[in-house]
């Protein structure tokens, strides 16, 4: 018993620095995720910053203040920050080939806030994934796909990348193309078309709605329809006047054809 008493004397002061340790760490950890969401909304509340900063920014701070947060655990247990920083500095080239991954992905997201590619909210292709960006921080980026699947992309993959950012600019232009048959009227179709465009309030008069024939193909005479609207608008006015343009053909009695093959028999 007396023997238990004094290994239990001996761990006595190595329990309370766990505890200590334990409460710090706690309280750190709340302290980064407050201190690093009110840097967030600080900076998205500013009307000429974006909210990409504000995320990057936010996970920056967040990660610093852990940093610091285990420090001070370390000391806890009474280990002082110059050993540490000596012990770290010793390890420095085994920690670059661990973590140099980790660390191609910090770099890689300092580059995209800085060149800013892409912004949160904006629907981009990033190396052939889609999806809306909804975060960047120091590591990845997150998307979100029209079906919402979540996808995660390191950050030192998208900036090697080809990006494709379809919400850069306001407006964007809607390609149709329209098949009819070779007895029907070329300029009766590009009327209906160009009719149908300028009823729709999406579309944009300035550039003004383009319908030209494109193409004669195997079986239809093809005519492109350029028109020109909000980016938030495209996929809307492109389905609306895809079906418009199907009824007004049928309405005048205008075919869209289809491939088709005939079979010809010589008689011996």
């Amino acid at each position: 018993m007396e023997q238990w008493i004094e290994q239990l004397g001996a761990l006595w002061p190595l329990l309370i620095s766990a505890a200590k340790a334990l409460v710090v760490l706690v309280v750190g950890w709340i302290a980064a995720g407050v201190i690093s969401g009110a840097v967030r909304r600080r900076i998205n509340a500013t009307p000429h910053l974006d909210q990409t900063l504000g995320n990057f920014a936010a996970s920056a701070v967040r990660w610093v203040l852990l940093a610091i947060v285990l420090v001070a655990v370390l000391g806890v247990f009474g280990i002082e920050a110059t050993s540490l920083v000596a012990m770290l500095g010793a390890a420095t080239l085994a920690i670059g080939l661990a973590l140099q991954g980790t660390l191609s992905d910090l770099a890689a997201g300092v580059m995209l806030v800085m060149f800013r590619p892409y912004k949160l909210g904006q629907y981009v292709d990033i190396g052939g994934t889609s999806g809306t960006v909804v975060d960047l921080n120091l590591f990845v980026t997150e998307l979100v796909t029209p079906d919402n699947v979540q996808i995660i992309i390191p950050n030192g993959q998208a900036w090697g990348a080809i990006i494709t950012n379809y919400s850069a600019h306001d407006t964007r232009r809607v390609d149709m193309v329209f098949g009819i048959d070779y007895g029907d009227s070329a300029d009766a179709a590009k009327e209906i078309i160009l009719d149908l465009a300028n009823a729709d309030s999406r579309v944009m008069t300035d550039p003004a709605p383009w319908v030209r024939v494109t193409n004669l193909g195997d079986s239809s005479v093809d005519l492109t329809a350029r028109l020109w609207c909000k980016a938030a608008d495209y996929w809307e006015l492109k389905f609306a006047m895809t079906q418009a343009v199907k009824e007004a053909f049928d309405d005048k009695g205008i075919s869209i054809p289809y491939p088709h093959s005939v079979e010809i028999k010589k008689e011996a």
